[in-house]
């Protein structure tokens, strides 16, 4: 996967152009609710999850965190006590406590950590209650993409201190969050649905590059399998996330995409019951009990990572973050994996699920000048940086974008100019995505505990029909 420095800068721009532009864009004005992270752990049984990996820690972070640049103009709030609802797991959150571990250093701003769920859905609920009671007990909290219009009324104008500072993100993302005229939140990182495979499997089992097709993972997967499970009988051929929450209905918009079955709702219509959604989702209900455990219907990202990185795998679905994590120091599968597009069905085009987080002020913070100079510094170009380059978190300041540094911590992006990025419907939702997405992967559950692809849909449609009125 190595290329030449101008080959990936240009690989990195026609990624940025995709990614930015055309995917987020469609997210534009009512705005909604991936991710996740690992230690090696044991083998997952058929029907349990698997045992938690162990993620990068403290040490195998050896890079210095960056200076706060506004450090002495942040001191005028030493002293300040800040709650942050953070990333809850893996080399997300080592990254947070590094880094907020340098922000009190060099501003004596107290900040504590609070893990938010690791479920998006979750997380989305704790927010609501805490909005709703105008709780002074969070300050600074992350957002997903599609959640700025639903809790705009709750955050706090960044426009006046971070204007200037959002000028160096993509203008989409920014437009993204700038709800009434509002900057409600500052871009973060963003990120998109990709396939991880054991290169040295592969080779082992006679393949010379990964799957293109879902035909093509489902033969290669049950093949490595099978060869797999005469010294590891719970190998698995492929993880994904199958948990009935937020990141189901990313992983079903990239199959039902791929399939040639639309985004479920196109131009305020929705289409979700469709032959080649049905196709996709039917499919999916057969790699429960096959190719995967009867348990990943119970996996979120960090569950199909474990797994993966534990070396019980030969394919994943997962976020880009989990790059960084499997070529950890300690992980099993150090230099032994690639990362690849998602299959897709003959003439169709590979699909991944637009994703992506960011940093917001709540409305009810006692704290809110110390807040907001914290989200400046975790969203600066010095720390989105760090992130990319320890993390494999995709920046979302343009100038970061093409640091070389950046580049070449993340080579699989030379190959994301493949992907058709899907967006999930939030601008036809508004604030009522949450209930949508809820019915949406209700249904796709049911699917992939038995129920029947055609039926389910009909009544996700019906469902989806009374959110939109």
């Amino acid at each position: 996967m190595e290329i030449t420095r101008q080959h990936d800068l240009r690989a990195w721009r026609t990624i940025a152009l995709l990614l930015f532009v055309v995917g987020l864009c469609a997210c534009q004005g009512d705005k909604k609710p991936p991710a996740g992270e690992s230690r090696p752990g044991a083998a997952a049984t058929a029907t349990s999850k698997p045992a938690v990996a162990e993620a990068p820690g403290d040490t195998a972070i050896k890079a210095q965190p960056p200076a706060v640049p506004n450090a002495a103009e942040a001191k005028k709030y030493s002293g300040a006590k800040l709650k942050y609802y953070s990333e809850s797991v893996g080399v997300g959150a080592e990254l947070d406590r590094v880094l907020i571990k340098q922000f009190n250093q060099d501003t004596g701003i107290e900040v504590t950590l609070i893990p938010r769920p690791k479920d998006a859905t979750e997380t989305y609920a704790v927010y609501q209650r805490l909005f709703q009671g105008q709780s002074a007990d969070i300050d600074v909290l992350m957002l997903d993409v599609i959640w700025p219009g639903a809790f705009a009324q709750n955050l706090v104008d960044l426009r006046e201190k971070l204007g200037e500072a959002a000028k160096q993100h993509v203008e989409s993302i920014v437009q993204n969050n700038t709800v009434d005229g509002k900057l409600v939140a500052m871009p973060w990182f963003t990120d998109f649905g990709l396939l991880y495979y054991r290169t040295d499997l592969l080779e082992k089992y006679g393949y010379s590059k990964p799957p293109e097709t879902w035909d093509e993972l489902e033969q290669m997967a049950k093949k490595i399998q099978d060869g797999e499970r005469a010294s590891s009988p719970n190998f698995l051929g492929f993880v994904w996330q199958g948990k009935a929450y937020e990141g189901l209905t990313c992983n079903a918009l990239e199959w039902i995409a791929s399939h040639g079955g639309g985004a479920i709702i196109e131009d305020g219509k929705i289409t979700v019951n469709n032959a080649g959604a049905q196709k996709a989702l039917a499919r999916a209900k057969g790699w429960v009990g096959t190719i995967s455990s009867a348990g990943v219907t119970s996996y979120e990202e960090e569950d199909a990572r474990n797994t993966f990185q534990g070396g019980n795998a030969a394919f994943m679905r997962n976020w880009p973050y989990a790059y960084a994590a499997g070529n950890a120091e300690k992980s099993p599968i150090k230099g032994k994996f690639g990362v690849a597009p998602l299959p897709h069905e003959p003439g169709q085009k590979s699909a991944g699920t637009v994703g992506g987080w960011q940093l917001a002020v709540s409305k009810f913070s006692a704290q809110k000048d110390a807040a907001i100079e914290l989200v400046r510094y975790l969203t600066s170009p010095e720390a989105q940086k760090f992130r990319a380059t320890a993390g494999s978190f995709i920046p979302t300041v343009r100038s970061v974008q093409e640091d070389p540094d950046v580049v070449k911590s993340m080579p699989f992006l030379s190959r994301a100019k493949d992907i058709a990025l899907v967006p999930r419907p939030s601008n036809s939702t508004g604030a009522r995505y949450n209930e949508a997405s809820i019915a949406f992967f209700q249904g796709v559950s049911q699917v992939l505990q038995g129920k029947d692809a055609k039926e389910v849909l009909g009544q996700v449609e019906q469902r989806l029909t009374r959110a939109l009125r």
